[in-house]
């Protein structure tokens, strides 16, 4: 099997580099199908690995190459497969698959979308496919990773092409801004969890996952003074440390501002990145480290706090958009909330579980988002459609099951796992668990407005498209909308594995939970367990159907039903009367004028006065004029001595020598 492990990851970076290097030589077919090969080849073997781990049992925990040795501390290449492992591979490689495979008709006339005096649309489709297979590869390396090292080297890899990708079409600024915007807000992130894994190694001597774990006990109690008079845990910090780096890669508050503008790369890499691979890499680590978070009850309290902010008030924000994608890309940060908040609430595997379902119902939902853009000629905004229904029929109806699945509809993946997280929370001890349970509870109703007023804006109600799009509106090609319907059966189906995943053993020794913390051993107390697991089900949506999580969900559909479809004047009135509130939605609370104001503002302030006091006064002022100027000064005094009369010379020889002759009789004698 360890060939098998060490395959799935360079399936992908083979196809990558061929791709990459090769692609002006095998042209766009021979890009997109060596790519596809290699993705697939990952899929397949992954549940490969699936099967022999998650369902008969074995693991794997061991390197495969050592890079070098100093001291006692070992920096490798390893495997660490698991259960956790195993189901994020499949997730990764599956959506990527479909992914690729939709790129394929998404992509094939980019030409269009570069200017014709730039070389940037010089085999930019097999460019693409080179990223979107490299940033498989990294996302794969993250995930089965045993040691820092190899996490942080996966971590990065996947900022980098994230970085590329969103940028991808380089000839506007927008996208320019926004691969930037991503890739510093990233590094802000990026630094705390450099921080967590150099004190890690620091105290425990050590980067490997199960070496780590095992000196856990010997720093517990092991305290700093970070200011005075004032001590903190060691661990308290370290999981700090990790968790802003989670805020980053997963963008959660404050650290949340990089991913709507992602939305500016193309619609296959908005799905790939907001799906399940980077923003879940956060929910992914977390999770792995869980041994470290159980020992502080202070970080549980601030990933708890944190992400039931951003459940609830990053899906405020998305009501207010009317770029599809930016729709979906709000309803992804709420749902990282909530992914966060079952992490703090020490409900790790409701997280993960979350995480899985989420991954295919978003891939779908953006995907049928592009597969919109391709019969609107890429128009985006949602006031300009209307009545698609009749025009795009497998687009409308897998929008529908996925809609259905993020809104937590019964019997769809969502309303599983987001009902899962909301008991969770609810039976959490953990500092902030109350506040987090309403904003969580809140925010079902929002996400169900929001994700029903994009759907009934697109697809319902009167055709506002001009009539040149509307003769041309058409359901795009097959390799469209089979990934479409791929991804729609997963986002029913697997919320169903809430047992075991979530009420079952299947992630014991792999996830830690600390007997103080009773979140889901009180849902499993509570889950009616029954001899088959179709009973079990039917109990679960039976207890579902009479919370209140379902009757909100309803109200917001209902309510975007009936503001949206049978009274649009209600919506006018909204925005007349409540506009100051749309303005701070709008603005997305002038989150973006504060960075750009205090820190981008402050580092160019800083950077032109120590341009002003540090290079102009002290080094051109002082130093590189300065000392000419002293030197000018003092050559404008030395030269009145050379005059070029010989009976000077000779008068100031003489007093030379009369004051050599004077300290050698007078000065000599005293020392």
């Amino acid at each position: 099997m360890e060939s098998i492990y060490l395959a799935i990851p360079l399936a992908s970076l083979i196809g990558a580099i061929i791709a990459g290097l090769f692609g002006g030589i095998i042209g766009r077919k021979g890009a997109h199908a060596i790519t596809i090969l290699g993705v697939g080849i990952s899929c397949f073997l992954s549940f490969v690995v699936l099967k022999h781990v998650g369902f008969d049992g074995h693991t794997f925990y061991g390197d495969v190459y050592t890079w070098a040795q100093v001291g006692n501390t070992k920096f490798a290449v390893g495997f660490q497969i698991d259960r956790l492992t195993s189901m994020m591979m499949v997730v990764v490689t599956f959506v990527s698959l479909m992914v690729h495979i939709y790129t394929i008709g998404y992509m094939q006339d980019d030409k269009h979308n570069w200017p014709e005096d730039s070389r940037g649309g010089t085999n930019s489709y097999q460019r693409f496919f080179a990223y979107i297979s490299l940033f498989t590869f990294s996302m794969l390396m993250l995930v089965m990773s045993n040691n820092f090292m190899q996490l942080f080297f996966g971590w990065e890899a996947v900022g980098l092409v994230s970085y590329l990708l969103i940028g991808f079409w380089s000839t506007r600024e927008t996208a320019i801004f926004a691969n930037m915007k991503a890739f510093l807000v990233n590094r802000v992130g990026d630094f705390g969890f450099l921080l967590g894994i150099a004190a890690i190694w620091t105290y425990t001597g050590s980067v490997d996952y199960k070496e780590v774990f095992e000196r856990l006990p010997a720093i517990e109690h092991i305290t700093l003074t970070i200011l005075p008079n004032t001590e903190w845990m060691l661990v308290s910090i370290i999981a700090i440390c990790l968790f802003i780096g989670a805020m980053g890669k997963s963008a959660q508050v404050p650290l949340h501002v990089w991913l709507p503008d992602s939305m500016e790369g193309p619609t296959p890499i908005s799905a790939l990145i907001h799906a399940a691979t980077m923003v879940t890499a956060g929910i992914f680590m977390v999770a792995r480290m869980s041994p470290i978070f159980e020992m502080s009850d202070t970080a549980l309290s601030m990933v708890l706090i944190i992400g039931a902010t951003t459940a609830f008030f990053m899906g405020l924000i998305g009501i207010v958009q009317n770029d599809i994608k930016r729709v979906v890309a709000y309803s992804t940060l709420s749902q990282l909330g909530y992914m966060t908040v079952a992490l703090g609430a020490s409900a790790y595997s409701a997280a993960v579980f979350h995480l899985m379902t989420h991954a295919f119902f978003k891939a779908l939902l953006f995907l049928a988002a592009g597969s919109v853009i391709i019969a609107m000629h890429h128009e985006q905004d949602i006031r300009k459609m209307g009545g698609l229904k009749k025009y795009l029929p497998i687009t409308y109806w897998t929008s529908l099951v996925g809609s259905l699945a993020l809104i937590g509809f019964p019997f769809f993946s969502g309303f599983f796992s987001k009902d899962l997280i909301i008991e969770a929370v609810h039976a959490a001890n953990i500092p902030g668990s109350e506040y987090a349970y309403w904003m969580v509870l809140l925010g079902v109703f929002v996400t169900a407005f929001y994700s029903f007023r994009m759907f009934f804006l697109v697809f319902h109600g009167e055709e506002r498209m001009d009539e040149h799009t509307k003769s041309h509106l058409h359901e795009p090609a097959k390799v469209v909308t089979w990934p479409l319907i791929a991804l729609a059966i997963p986002a029913v189906l697997t919320g169903y594995f809430l047992d075991p995943m979530v009420v079952g053993d299947f992630f014991d020794g792999v996830i830690h939970v600390d007997e103080s913390h009773p979140a889901v051993e009180t849902i499993t107390h509570h889950f009616h367990g029954s001899e088959t697991w179709i009973v079990n089900i039917f109990s679960f949506v039976g207890h579902g159907l009479i919370a209140l999580p379902f009757w909100l969900a309803m109200a917001g559909a209902g309510s975007a039903y009936y503001i949206y479809m049978k009274q649009p004047s209600i919506a006018k009135w909204g925005y007349d009367k409540l506009r100051f509130i749309h303005v701070i939605l709008d603005k997305k609370y002038f989150a973006d004028e504060f960075n750009m104001a205090v820190f981008a503002g402050g580092a160019i302030a800083l950077g032109k006065t120590l341009w002003s006091v540090g290079d102009r006064f002290l080094i051109d002022g002082l130093v590189v004029n300065g000392s000419a100027k002293v030197t000018g000064w003092f050559s404008s005094i030395i030269r009145h001595m050379q005059t070029g009369y010989l009976y000077h010379y000779a008068f100031s020889i003489i007093i030379g020598v009369l004051a050599i002759m004077s300290w050698l009789l007078f000065g000599a004698n005293n020392v």
